[in-house]
């Protein structure tokens, strides 16, 4: 099957200057070699420490920010190389739902004018069929028709985030970018929204890139999951794979800092040394050798390359 998404070696470097005035120049390497796709119907999980670069891949997926290189295809549309016309009609087939549900709602519309919004500029619905289309929306994501008039002050952050999900799904897209949804929620509001997100990839058959932190998370809703670490991709697997025999020191470490739910269940916690290093001055060899507890000779000279160790399975470390 010909994935949905391709990502081919995507980078994107920030310029910034060292020192007040007349700093040298140097670059934010936010993501820096980054190779994916998605199938039609699928969900992948995309996790890593803040600051990793998850939410710019993201950006520069839906074309929101320009890249310094690489390659986005939807489909077989080159997504960085397409007019304003073939933009206006991918932004109908992609769309992103915000982690913080509160900033990403302008407090000035109503939820009816927020929800209805790409209705009228896609040139979908207008009058009478576009009030009917957003209460179907509403219902569709929990809410009802009577939260028309309301504005999004007056929701709770769980019901904002459902009115998120509702516009971005306004315009009938193919893919959704869900990044890091549920991080500002309850955990109890969590759980709701997770099975939303799953009851409508199911109704709609909708693509989803998920990226988030919690693993516990990532692992309930995910068939694939990529691990990023200082703009990369350092392990990419099937869910239960990943979850099962994770290679990568990374992403092992990321797993035993999940919390156990058993008492009589003992975990080895893996304690990392020291800080994720700045993406302006990115470690020789490897990126993770400063802070590696199974490092040796070549990682600290060396860049591991992301190669398939068994069938679906890839990984970028010297170890194997």
């Amino acid at each position: 099957m010909e994935p949905l998404l391709v990502v081919k070696d995507l980078k994107k470097y920030f310029p910034v200057k060292r020192g007040l005035w007349f700093g040298e120049r140097a670059d934010v390497r936010a993501v820096d070699g980054v190779s994916f796709a998605i199938a039609r119907g699928e969900t992948l999980g995309l996790v890593g420490e803040s600051g990793c670069g998850k939410s710019t891949t993201a950006r520069l997926v839906l074309r929101l920010l320009e890249p310094t290189a690489g390659e986005v295809y939807y489909g077989k549309t080159p997504v960085f190389k397409a007019n304003r016309e073939e933009m206006h009609q991918l932004r109908r087939k992609m769309q992103i739902v915000f982690q913080d549900p509160y900033s990403s709602l302008d407090p000035r519309m109503s939820v009816k004018e927020i929800v209805g919004e790409g209705l009228v500029i896609h040139r979908l619905a207008r009058g009478q069929e576009k009030t009917e289309r957003v209460a179907e929306l509403l219902e569709m994501v929990g809410l009802g028709p009577e939260h028309m008039g309301r504005y999004p002050h007056e929701f709770s952050g769980g019901q904002r985030q459902r009115i998120g999900i509702a516009r971005a799904l306004a315009v009938g897209p193919e893919l959704l970018i869900a990044d890091e949804p549920v991080s500002a929620l309850d955990v109890s509001i969590q759980a709701q929204v997770i099975n939303l997100f799953e009851d409508l990839q199911g109704q709609l058959g909708l693509t989803y890139l998920f990226i988030a932190h919690d693993l516990r998370v990532v692992k309930h809703i995910s068939d694939r999951v990529a691990v990023m670490y200082l703009g990369q991709i350092v392990e990419l697997a099937e869910s239960d794979e990943l979850y099962r025999n994770p290679l990568h020191p990374y992403t092992q470490a990321l797993l035993s800092a999940i919390p156990v739910t058993d008492p009589k269940t003992k975990r080895q916690r893996i304690i990392l040394e020291g800080d994720p290093p700045s993406p302006i001055q990115v470690p020789a060899g490897c990126r993770f050798h400063p802070r590696c507890p199974k490092r040796f000779d070549p990682c600290d000279t060396e860049t591991p390359v992301l190669r398939e160790v068994s069938p679906g399975h890839w990984v970028s470390c010297h170890l194997y």
